[in-house]
């Protein structure tokens, strides 16, 4: 059952296309990227693989008009990736919506919560040891 503890968040994705969207998987990299200036170093704290957060890299400058990510090749000491312009914006616009809509939706997701189920102790199995 879920718990009804913590407040209700939302996990938007902006969907452009088929192919083609923004969520919070991609903006969390974004922000990883960001913040340690290493694509691996992002991916790593999200608990992706290194070829799965390149590939999530490559998927976000081909899906934009301007590239989000620049990296460059060296290793731990020369190398490095940093978000462009383009990226930081995009990262802005996206946190923005989800602040947004976090704020809008509030009273709902605080009606949804108010409904869920509440957990039986009856059929919960660590109450019988």
């Amino acid at each position: 059952m879920p718990s009804s503890d913590s407040p209700p968040r939302l996990r938007i994705r902006v969907v452009f296309t088929d192919h083609a969207w923004l969520g919070p998987g991609k903006a969390d990299l974004l922000e990883g990227i960001g913040a340690t200036g290493s694509i691996a170093a992002a991916g790593r704290h999200l608990g992706m693989s290194y070829k799965r957060a390149w590939s999530l890299v490559e998927t976000l400058n081909a899906t934009f008009a301007e590239p989000l990510i620049e990296s460059s090749r060296g290793g731990a000491r020369h190398g490095g990736a940093r978000l462009t312009k383009a990226g930081a914006r995009v990262l802005a616009l996206y946190r923005g919506i989800e602040t947004h809509a976090s704020q809008s939706g509030a009273a709902e997701m605080a009606a949804l919560q108010a409904m869920l189920a509440t957990p039986d102790a009856s059929t919960d199995m660590s109450a019988e040891k």
